[in-house]
């Protein structure tokens, strides 16, 4: 493993630990050459789909951009890390479990915005405001009346 500090390529582990779910390894290392330590996390690489774009383009699923949006969405939000890397997990596994080689960006961003809701409905409001590209302030307009409606009918028991 390179160190970050001093890019040495050997390092000790000093201690393993797994993940809340189990399918991440956190490991504290130490370089042998600067003897600085940092912190690495493994996860076992699964075959996820590529990502078909608005434009066509195809891209590997990448999921730190994801999670990147979902951040930005949930600014000044009251929404811990974990709950964020929770969701993105969630969305990663539909896609491992599926058997479609490619997803749209715009069912992706679907599925980003199911969770999204059930979390926070104004995060839900900021990235739906990017991902669906509202034209102008109707479109966005009609979006939050939507939101609106469904709210304020009653919820099953």
């Amino acid at each position: 493993m390179k160190c970050p500090f001093c890019a040495h390529l050997e390092s000790k582990v000093i201690d393993s630990r797994l993940g809340a779910t189990g399918d991440v390894t956190r490991r504290r290392r130490e370089c042998e050459k600067c003897a600085r330590r940092f912190t690495t996390y493994e996860r076992v690489e699964d075959v996820l789909p590529l990502v078909v774009k608005k434009d066509m383009r195809r891209e590997p699923f990448d999921r730190q951009k994801l999670l990147g949006g979902i951040r930005k969405a949930c600014d000044k939000r009251a929404i811990g890390h974990d709950r964020l890397e929770q969701l993105v997990d969630s969305v990663e596994r539909e896609l491992v479990e599926g058997s479609d080689r490619e997803v749209s960006a715009d069912a992706l961003g679907e599925k980003v915005m199911t969770r999204l809701r059930e979390i926070d409905e104004v995060a839900y409001v900021r990235f739906a405001s990017v991902y669906r590209s509202f034209k102008d302030i109707s479109e966005f307009q009609e979006e939050l009346d939507r939101i609106k409606k469904e709210s304020d009918r009653p919820k099953a028991p």
